[in-house]
């Protein structure tokens, strides 16, 4: 924004018939114009306090006002996405970059009430051991690691990963040995229910996707993996506290089974989620 001022001796030098004003005058007259704070003349005076600069023809180029540069502070979403007072006390695992997009793979676990249920019973029972637990939002068994696309990404791998689990058939998990799991960071820990029934064909759902990881150059699954569905979280590394109670609320959960249907699930089809947008692969019928 550029602004033009008139000099008195401009005024004086116009058909030099314009009388100067009177100290007084000038001051009263000063005095009625001066801005009130956040006005358009308020960032001019903000520009004045700046050094200005002239570009190779000698023009001066007064500075960009404080108040425009804020609003295209790059900084700003970032440092509001990675406040982890807004996320529970939970750290990012990677620094979230603008065009990034957080991905992983999973196999979704659609809980009815009694599994909820007894999310709840055995964060209680934690609780009564000073262990504060948070039930996870959704359930799910994880079949990669979360890696980063670029959004242009996104599509190429999402058909690569159609083709590669394009073979599978519908399989059955059971999930009901409790352990306790802790993130790489040692940020985060999570009691789960380990999959005990479904670990060869999971294996071999992996090794499809991996494939397809590879060949994006991303990191594949961890070696050996415990596939499980995480009930609950809390911050901090409590692996081993929580291991201590695992005898104890092993029984509950045996207590709360109904038939075994709690913990068994149909593997029916594979998920990928990318930022906001969850891509759906349908596993077939035999």
């Amino acid at each position: 924004m550029l602004v033009n001022y008139s000099s008195s001796e401009d005024e004086e030098s116009d058909g030099g018939r314009k009388r100067r004003r009177s100290g007084d005058e000038a001051e009263k007259t000063a005095g009625s114009k001066r801005s009130k704070p956040g006005t358009r003349n308020d960032q001019i005076g903000d520009m004045q306090k700046k050094p200005s600069r002239t570009n190779e023809s000698g023009t001066r180029i007064l500075p960009v006002p404080s108040s425009i540069l804020e609003m295209f502070k790059e900084d700003s979403v970032e440092e509001a996405s990675s406040d982890s007072s807004r996320h529970g006390g939970r750290i990012r695992s990677f620094r979230h970059e603008r065009g990034n997009w957080a991905t992983y793979v999973y196999l979704p676990y659609f809980a009815e009430r009694d599994f909820e249920e007894l999310a709840d019973r055995l964060i209680s029972a934690a609780g009564a051991h000073g262990i504060s637990l948070t039930r996870m939002e959704e359930f799910h068994i994880s079949l990669s690691q979360t890696v980063v696309l670029r959004h242009h990404w996104i599509e190429p791998f999402v058909l690569s990963l159609k083709e590669a689990l394009a073979p599978f058939s519908r399989f059955l998990c059971v999930a009901d040995r409790l352990n306790v799991y802790a993130n790489q960071e040692k940020t985060r820990t999570f009691l789960g229910l380990e999959v005990t029934l479904g670990q060869d064909e999971l294996v071999h759902v992996v090794g499809a996707i991996d494939k397809t990881l590879k060949a994006s150059r991303l990191a594949t699954f961890y070696q050996n993996p415990s596939f499980h569905i995480s009930l609950a979280w809390c911050v901090g590394d409590h692996k081993e506290r929580l291991e201590g109670l695992c005898a104890q609320l092993q029984g509950i959960v045996h207590d709360s089974e109904d038939g075994g249907e709690l913990t068994r699930l149909w593997a029916e089809d594979i998920r990928c989620k990318s930022g906001n947008k969850v891509f759906s692969f349908q596993l077939h019928r035999d």
